[in-house]
């Protein structure tokens, strides 16, 4: 019996659990011309490698181990509970309660610049009471207000998709949390911006 297991399979990516390992391993695309297709993955995969190693030293997050694959990257496997099919057990001051530790999190990040760019509480674990972020695969590096008001506003959408009992109050702690951040104000004001033409927008 094999010891692998896919537990994701996207359109860029498959990620496998072997052992106490997570391994992600970009997809080769037939209609992309070869050569170009390697490039594209290897460059892909080398953006996600370091933008991991920079995280993991910031947050709770993995760090990619030593691999000679260029198309893959290896990590330890973080075994606790997904919060995106956890979270609403808890009660609604633990809850809270993490989610203000999501805003401090994120607030470290964007003090180093790193926009996760998936901001989705199932790419957030919770073990022994500590969050780690996963799941890099869009993130970037980006000093710009916006970029910064986009990822919490991915965050606030997906709160509201996945956990609307409680939502508002839920994304009001992630604000506090974010507060530690010292350019916090700018990106709030930013982020009320951009709700208002998406208002807009939909009327």
């Amino acid at each position: 019996m094999s010891e692998e297991k896919i537990i994701q399979q996207g359109a860029e990516a498959k990620i496998v659990l072997s052992k106490n390992l997570i391994i992600k391993e970009r997809i080769k695309k037939s209609y992309r011309i070869p050569q170009l297709d390697n490039k594209i993955r290897k460059t892909r995969t080398k953006a996600e490698t370091k933008l991991l190693e920079k995280a993991a030293k910031i947050i709770n997050s993995p760090k990619p181990l030593e691999t000679k694959d260029f198309y893959q990257i290896k990590m330890p496997y973080i075994q606790g509970k997904k919060l995106s099919e956890n979270l609403d057990s808890f009660s609604l001051e633990e809850q809270k309660e993490i989610c203000k530790k999501i805003g401090e999190e994120i607030a470290k990040l964007h003090s180093e610049n790193i926009i996760h760019g998936d901001l989705t509480t199932s790419n957030m674990i919770l073990k022994d009471n500590e969050i780690f972020f996963i799941d890099f695969g869009l993130g970037y590096i980006s000093n710009k207000i916006e970029d910064k008001a986009v990822d919490l506003h991915l965050l606030k959408q997906a709160l509201e998709a996945r956990h609307f009992k409680n939502w508002e109050s839920l994304f009001n702690e992630v604000l506090k949390g974010y507060e530690n951040y010292k350019e916090s104000k700018k990106v709030f004001e930013r982020l009320k911006a951009a709700e208002k033409r998406g208002r807009y927008k939909q009327e």
